[in-house]
């Protein structure tokens, strides 16, 4: 990973075998970047996305391990018990053009990723919802 801060934003460039998450979060940690959005794309080659089920308050996850373009990248920063989270979004598409999308738990970058961080200041935690299962913005 390399990046660049400009004012208020990160330019960041991923390299083969980088893996989005685990990157993002050393940046943060580094940085101490505690509120803000990413947007990207790229090029991967692995990734695992979820689907957060409602009713059941469980996330259905599956992988995808092929050539893939990063055709959207989104997500917020902000901070749980102190520690860096990210909520990620991702829109991958294969080589028949189909597209897969959802939650971003996995993403391995197989040539190149370009990523944008804008950094707010503030801070805005994250407190478990029981009721609705995720974790959700507390502005406490």
């Amino acid at each position: 990973m390399e990046f660049r801060k400009f004012g208020n934003q990160y330019v960041v460039r991923l390299d083969r075998g980088e893996e989005i998450a685990a990157s993002l979060k050393k940046l943060c940690r580094e940085e101490d970047i505690k509120l803000g959005s990413i947007q990207g794309l790229g090029a991967a080659d692995h990734v695992n996305v979820g689907l957060f089920d409602v009713g059941t308050k469980v996330y259905h996850t599956k992988s995808f391990d092929m050539p893939m373009e990063i055709t959207a990248l989104h997500g917020s920063i902000t901070r749980m018990d102190g520690d860096v989270y990210l909520h990620i979004h991702i829109c991958v598409c294969d080589s028949d053009f189909h597209v897969f999308g959802g939650h971003m738990n996995e993403c391995r970058i197989s040539a190149t990723c370009e990523i944008i961080v804008t950094i707010m200041d503030g801070e805005v935690g994250r407190k478990h919802s029981e009721e609705v299962g995720l974790n959700l913005y507390d502005f406490q």
